[in-house]
Formats: C-alpha cells, structure tokens, sequence
C-alpha cells in the first residue's frame, strides 16, 4: 500500500469537506438574509453554526496534519515558495474565518431573541451580517488559490 497515496486521498478529502462545506453553509447563510421568516432564518444560522463544528472545524486541523504527512512521504521542502505562500494563505483565511464563525453565532443569537421577544431585527444584525459576508470572499478565494497550488506546485 502506497502512504503518499493514501496522505494524498485523505489530504484531498478533507479539502473538499472545508471548501464544499464552506461555501455550502455561506449559500444558506446568504439566502436566509433575504427572507422575512425569522425562523427560517434561524434555522439557517443554527445549522451553519453547527456544520462549521461538525465538518469545518475538523478539516481545518485536519488538513494540516495531513499537509505535513504529505510534504514528508513526498519529499517536498518545507520551505519551498509554493508552500511558504500556501502556509500564508491558509493563515490568512483562518484570520478570516474565526470572526466569521463568532458572527454566525451572534447572530444566531439575535434571531432567537427576536423570535422569543417578537420584535424585529437590530440594526446590529445587519451590520455583522455584512461584515460575514465581506469576510467570506478572501477566505473563498484564498481556498481556491490554495487549490492551484496545491494543483500546479509552481516553482
């Protein structure tokens, strides 16, 4: 059985469960911001929340560990260019992403207060709603950069 492949294929899993995972929660998460239902848009926040502990935050550790495995097995410098700036990348969309999930709870919050006390939304929850949105974009494209990298291993 060949260990770099293996590395490999649970290194590229786990991707795939940060990126489809990410940008599937981020999907419901918009699309709740246009509906008037506060339950709906409730559910939708809870349910992020709960993905991002469920499937985000294990790949998040994940992927390191499996990173590390693979520039072992496959003989790669830890210092090389391609993944000096993958490490930076990556730091950079965790930088985004924990306020990102900080705000998917609070407003999360918001809305079970709202629901409970029957009165409309803060201002607030549109203010942090649009900075989770703002958010989301560099660590989306960030992801997707790591992926060419991770892809083409320029030099």
């Amino acid at each position: 059985m060949n260990v770099y492949l293996i590395a490999k294929t649970l290194h590229i899993i786990s991707s795939t469960i940060l990126f489809g995972t990410g940008i599937g929660i981020a999907f419901f998460m918009f699309r709740s911001y246009f509906v008037d239902n506060l339950h709906e848009k409730y559910y939708a926040a809870r349910n992020t929340a709960v993905a991002d502990y469920i499937f985000t935050l294990p790949a998040v550790f994940f992927q390191p560990l499996t990173g590390i495995w693979l520039i072992y097995e496959g003989g790669y410098g830890w210092n090389t260019n391609w993944l000096l700036l993958t490490y930076g990348i990556y730091i950079l969309t965790g930088i985004c992403w924990l306020p990102v999930v900080w705000i998917q709870i609070q407003l999360k919050k918001m809305v079970a207060e709202c629901i409970e006390s029957n009165t409309a939304l803060p201002l607030l929850y549109h203010k942090l709603f649009k900075i989770w949105f703002l958010l989301g974009w560099p660590a989306f494209i960030g992801l997707v950069f790591i992926f060419y990298l991770m892809v083409a291993k320029p030099v």
